[in-house]
């Protein structure tokens, strides 16, 4: 008989609320977690995705980063930080650098 290695748990939607921990910590959560998500998504070096500030250029200057991988990159940001991202809310200006990309996805888990 095959062992089926039994799926993996969904990450816990309240792990990253604001209310559940410091501002702080919470906000160095999201900036690990949207790190992780664009080195896993785009096959990223991690020493790479490490040295990323607020000013980077994301979208436009990543080749790894084109229209199909943001829907990968904003499904996986839904997933891991337990929030919806609409359509309407998706634009260029919030992939246009990681600070930008961060500090939505900050906002998000705080709404």
């Amino acid at each position: 008989m095959i062992a089926v290695p039994a799926p993996l748990p969904n990450p816990d939607p309240t792990r990253y609320r604001a209310d559940t921990m410091t501002k702080h910590h919470a906000a160095a959560a999201i900036d690990r977690t949207v790190r992780d998500v664009l080195k896993d998504v785009l096959a990223l070096d991690h020493s790479r995705v490490a040295a990323f500030d607020d000013g980077t250029p994301l979208f436009g200057a990543l080749p790894e980063l084109d229209s199909m991988a943001v829907a990968g990159v904003l499904t996986e940001l839904e997933d891991r930080l337990g929030i919806l991202i609409e359509d309407d809310e998706v634009d260029g200006e919030m992939l246009e650098t990681f600070g930008a990309l961060r500090r939505f996805a900050e906002r998000k888990v705080a709404s």
